[in-house]
């Protein structure tokens, strides 16, 4: 994962955050005032990524996102940027806190998960920020399908670019 780039997302684009971190970039959401949001972008060199056209406006890595729905932000993003992400929960992070996901044994997290997933899940990854523990299932396909969606507008939109 390195050299890919790493981004803040202000209070506007909280779910696109929880998205770009499907797709296995470091994407941190925050409610902070503006001035701190910029200060964080460029402290930790993260693209800053709004709807709000003034913030835009006062930062040298700053995405103003225009697109107001969810597959269509995530294909923006992907397209304005020149991004090739694999539409693949492989290198996914945290959804609720950015944390990087590691694989763990069922033993460890089979009281962390309801009985059956304990009993029928292949594999576990546990967040090494927040404990959350993620495990591939039904919903895993459909949030595969949604980012195979996402890559093909990014695709159609970079193409018309």
């Amino acid at each position: 994962m390195i050299g890919m780039p790493r981004f803040v997302a202000d209070a506007m684009l909280g779910t696109l955050a929880r998205w770009l971190r499907f797709f296995g970039y470091d994407c941190v959401f925050t409610e902070l005032p503006d001035d701190e949001v910029l200060r964080r972008a460029r402290s930790e060199s993260r693209w800053l990524l709004t709807r709000d056209r003034e913030l835009a406006s006062r930062g040298p890595r700053t995405l103003l996102v225009k697109a107001e729905r969810l597959d269509e932000q995530v294909a923006e993003v992907i397209s304005r940027l020149g991004l090739a992400p694999a539409p693949t929960l492989e290198r996914a992070r945290c959804g609720s806190c950015n944390g990087l996901l590691e694989p763990t044994p069922r033993a460890v997290v089979q009281t962390l998960v309801p009985p059956h997933v304990a009993a029928t899940a292949e594999r576990f990854r546990r967040c090494t920020e927040c404990g959350r523990v993620y495990w591939p299932g039904s919903h895993s396909r459909r949030i595969v399908a949604r980012m195979e969606r996402m890559v093909a507008v990014a695709r159609v939109v970079g193409a018309a670019r």
